[in-house]
Order: C-alpha cells, then structure tokens, then sequence
C-alpha cells in the first residue's frame, strides 16, 4: 500500500516513521543507506525526509504550514489606504571616535522638546526631532545592529545614511565599512565632516580620501553633499538638517498613515521591572495602545507606548520609533511586526513561526554536529575552534556581536558562538563556558557573585566590553595569532549605593558602601542597574564625613558624586576601573 505523507519544513525520524507506519529502527536504516545518520529524536529536513519517504516506496507530499501566515497576510492587506508623505528614517555612522555620539547627543540637547518626565531622558535607541522642514527620525543604533543583522533579514528602514568623519583624521577603516554598509543597502548617503574647529581640521582631505570609495562630493561633480559641522559647538548642524530634509523631499517617501500599523524592531532587551521592552519603528499605520501584535516569534497586547522624552503618546505613525511594553518574549532586532485584530491569530502565528524556527535550528546543528565531525576525520587534528559566550544588554548587540564574530573564522580557526542572550551573565552561562571551555564575553553586562565564583573556580576567561569594534578587534587579533600587548580593564572597586540625596550645590549624592576593593577619585566609573551599565563616566566628587578624599576602601562608607549623570538610584553599583597594559593570553 503506497501512502502520501505530508512532510513540513522539517519532521522528526519518529514522527515520519509514524506517518508510514513503519518502525523507527527501519527509517534510520533506510537514512543511513543513504548517508545520513540519525537518531530517532532527531528532526531531519524535508529535502532529506521526501528521499527516504520515496526510498520506501511511498509518496511524499509537502504540507501546508502556511495558512496561520495567509491570514495575516490577508489581515495585513486589509488595512492599505492613501500613502502620504511621511518623515525621513536616518541612522548616523562613521568611525568610533569621530564624534557620532557628540553629534547625536547635540542634536537630542537642541531639538527635543524639553519637560521630559522627572528630568530623565528615556534612551531608547531612536528619537525623531522637529526641524523648521518638518520631523526627522533617529536611529541610535550599533551600524553593525542597524544595517548586517537586519538587512540580513530583508528589513529596509534607514532612509538616508549620515557619515560623520572627522576634520583631523580623514577615512578609517569604519568609515570605509559604514560606505559599504549603506551602498550594500542602496541608501543615500550624507557625509559630516566633524571637528572642523579643531586646529588641524583639512575638510578637503576628507573629500579626497572618500573619492577612493566612490563617494563624490556635489563640488566635484558627483551627487553626494558634504556639510562641515562641529558637535562640540554646534557650527553647520540646523544645515545638516536641512540637507537631510532636502534629500527627504528628493526621495519622496511617503506611507498610510491611517489603519493598523506595521514595522520593524529596531532594538529590545529584558526589563527586570517592565518584562520585555521592544523599540519598534512604525513604517505603515498608527499603533496604539490596547493593539494585538505579532513581532517576530512574540505576540502581545500593547499594554504602553513610551517615546523618547519618557511621555506615553497616544499613537505612533509612519517613521515614528516608540518603545512597546506588553509582549510575551523579547523580539529579536530586525523583527517585523504587525498589528491585528484577533489576539488568537497573533499568538497562532507566533507560535507557528518558533515551531518553524526551533526545527531548523534542530537540523542545522544536527548538520553541523555532522560536519564537525566529518571535518576532524578529514584533517587530522582539524581546525582550531574557540568557543564563545556572548552575553549583552540589548538583542541588536547580541547579533550584530554574533554575526561579526562567526564572520572572523578561516581555514585554521573557527569561532563558535555556543550560547548567546540578554542580560546579565548567569551562572548557567559561566556553566556553559566552564563545560565547553569558551570565553565569555559581557557587552555592557557584568556577570552576577554565582557566576564570578564559577568564573574564578574554573579559570574562566570572562571579559568585559563596551565598544563593539574593541571586542571584534581583540578576537580578531586572537584568530590571527598576533598575541601582543593589549590594554585591559581591571575593576579595583565596587560600591553598593545604599541611598541618593539631593543638594542644590552638589546635585544627586550617592550614599554607598564599597564592597569590594577601592573606589579613586581619579579613576573612570561605571554605573550598574540589575548587572547592566546605564552609565560610563567618571566621579565628580568623593567624600568622607564632608571631606573630600582620594580614594575610599572596602568596608568603608562614603558620598559620591557622579560627573553629568543624576538619574542614580539605590541598588545601583558603582564600578571603578583602570585600564592596564597586560601581555594577550587567549
């Protein structure tokens, strides 16, 4: 008797051998006939499962999984209306130091509208400012986040690329990258040229270096406007504007504005007090408080919408970024998301989607056991492999560390991410690391006092990062074999912040405990919240019994002040480090 057996995208052994009412014994022979070893719990592919299904004399036929994706599809069709203009989408690349955050937090300071909720600016990776010519939108993301990870998953939603490259330097190789980044994407890009105050500022030079790249400035024929600005002082930034609104107008971009919206997850992580926060752009629609939402392999109810300033606006339209509170998981950066009427169709499709993407992780590391294991017996002691915990505070540096990291690898080394999340590094990670002997890295996140003592117990090299490029760059260096000196953190002291006072001379005092070793004065800080860094900078003040102290030990209670930032709170941790110049061991 032939039978036909509907096989989705993937299927375990046990299940196929169910469908043809055979023993699982007798598939895995049939598979291994073939070439293919696997267990009964395995899940194969269906390439794979259709040839042993014909193999034994049945008929394979693929199932229809998509019929949760057709009503959405449909769901979503239903909500087009008249496109009208709406505002650009710009992400700001360029070189590490040269002054995308200055240029960013400039424009924040000038153009964002002030009386922000208790004082505090809410960071959420995107902020749109008004200009004479109309709403601009921000992303604050990594370029890596911003352009690999999601235009890997065929996510458009940068509009226009501004390249900030200072004055004093010229092109580096971050800036050649940010070039290939937005031509890769097809965006149109706008060059900064920065530090134009500074003494040795040659804006020309930047013109020059940049035609080796093919990007050419209008005066030299081409369509690519340069603007001199200064972060520092402000000089050319309303012109920068105004390029990016003329280019805007150029581009003539526009969306419906009306009906149930639609997007992108630019950014999210794990809040210990609001559960998962996604920063979503809205491409189509208006989202609303009270929506259903599928995002990526998450669903929800959208219990708040927050947006730059900290206010809850009442709805959020084409171009505008807002953080989302009500989803069932964290989404992953790049993810779309789309509202719908029923919330049973989100948690559906949802559901569908991580059953999907939960089965072709199960084949691909099932192949990739395979490979691995057909690669030693081929080369003898093989390829070198160095495994990796990768651990940090929001989803979009998780991929864009990941991809960054697995593209490093070459015929005599492989980097392998065996675990990778948000949040802090727990004990399960440090587990993990010890069991497979990785390195792990925290970016932005430190790891808890259960996880040091199996850090410390085991060897474990854990090492703290916040600078995407310093962690590619120091890998990069380890695959390479090129062990020199490295400049390293050491943490010298941690204290607890037990209370906060606040004094119109001084600002926000930080009453702590050092917990651990000493905090200095002349040292740079961090500021911890639930393992996380909220704050770099340094100290403004430390005192004991009103008096101002260099350097304060364990045990010891003390006041601290913290240079440019008011927002601490009790339970925070304040870190001191320094910077040393050790020989590389990894």
């Amino acid at each position: 008797m032939v039978r036909e057996v509907a096989i989705g995208e993937t299927i375990t052994v046990a299940d196929l051998a169910q469908k043809l009412a055979l023993k699982g014994g007798d598939v895995v022979k049939a598979l291994f006939k073939m070439g293919v070893m696997a267990t009964i719990t395995q899940s194969i592919d269906h390439d794979t499962a259709a040839l042993v299904t014909e193999e034994l004399g049945h008929k394979a036929v693929r199932a229809d999984n998509a019929d949760f994706e057709d009503a959405l599809l449909a769901h979503a069709e239903d909500a087009q209306g008249d496109a009208t203009p709406r505002p650009p989408v710009v992400t700001i690349m360029g070189h590490v130091d040269h002054g995308k955050t200055s240029l960013l937090d400039y424009i924040r300071r000038t153009k964002i509208a002030s009386g922000e909720a208790g004082g505090i600016t809410q960071h959420i990776g995107a902020y749109h400012v008004e200009t004479g010519r109309g709403v601009i939108s921000f992303l604050d993301t990594p370029g890596h986040a911003a352009f690999t990870s999601m235009r890997a998953r065929g996510a458009k939603i940068t509009d226009i690329v501004v390249l900030v490259v200072a004055a004093d330097d010229g092109v580096m190789p971050q800036t050649k990258e940010a070039v290939a980044h937005a031509k890769a994407a097809g965006v149109p890009l706008i060059v900064a040229v920065n530090k134009i105050d500074k003494a040795g500022a040659d804006p020309l030079r930047v013109k020059n270096e940049l035609l080796a790249e093919n990007v050419v400035a209008e005066e030299f024929g081409g369509d690519t406007q340069f603007i001199e600005v200064s972060a520092k002082v402000g000089t050319g930034v309303d012109t920068l504007l105004d390029a990016i609104s003329l280019q805007a107008e150029v581009l003539e971009l526009k969306a419906v504005a009306e009906g149930r919206a639609s997007g992108t997850v630019i950014e999210s992580s794990l809040d210990k007090g609001r559960g998962p926060v996604a920063t979503v752009l809205v491409q189509q629609g208006a989202l609303k408080r009270g929506d259903y939402l599928v995002c990526g392999i998450q669903y929800g109810r959208v219990r708040a919408l927050f947006d730059e300033t900290g206010h809850q606006p009442a709805s959020a339209g084409p171009s505008i970024p807002v953080q989302v509170l009500g989803l069932s998981g964290v989404p992953e950066a790049g993810d779309d998301f789309v509202v719908v009427d029923d919330e049973r169709l989100a948690k559906d499709v949802a559901q569908q989607r991580e059953t999907k993407r939960r089965e072709s992780r199960l084949v691909a590391s099932a192949s990739n056991r395979m490979e691995d294991i057909l690669a030693q017996m081929g080369k003898g002691e093989g390829q070198q492999v160095l495994n990796l915990v990768i651990k940090a505070d929001v989803q979009g540096s998780v991929e864009a560390l990941k991809q960054s990291l697995v593209a490093l690898s070459n015929d005599d080394i492989r980097i392998n991410v065996i675990h990778s999340g948000v949040g802090g590094i727990t004990e399960s990670d440090a587990n993990s690391a010890a069991a497979s002997k990785a390195t792990v890295i925290g970016f932005n996140v430190r790891a808890d006092a259960s996880a040091r003592k199996i850090v410390e117990s085991n060897g474990i090299d854990l090492r703290y990062f916040s600078i995407i490029y310093d962690v590619i760059d120091q890998v990069k260096q380890v695959a390479s074999g090129l062990l020199g000196v490295e400049i390293r953190e050491e943490i010298i002291g941690i204290a607890q912040v037990r209370d906060v006072f606040r004094s119109s001379k001084f600002g926000a005092v930080a009453g702590c405990m050092i917990i651990e070793g000493v905090v200095k004065r002349s040292k740079p800080i961090r500021v911890l919240r639930d393992s996380v860094v909220v704050f770099e900078g340094e100290l403004e003040s430390l005192r004991r019994f009103k008096e101002n102290v260099e350097e304060v030990r364990n045990g010891t209670e003390c006041g601290i002040g913290v240079k440019a930032y008011n927002d601490v709170k009790a339970g925070d941790q304040i870190e001191c480090f320094e910077r040393i110049e050790v020989a590389r061991t990894l």
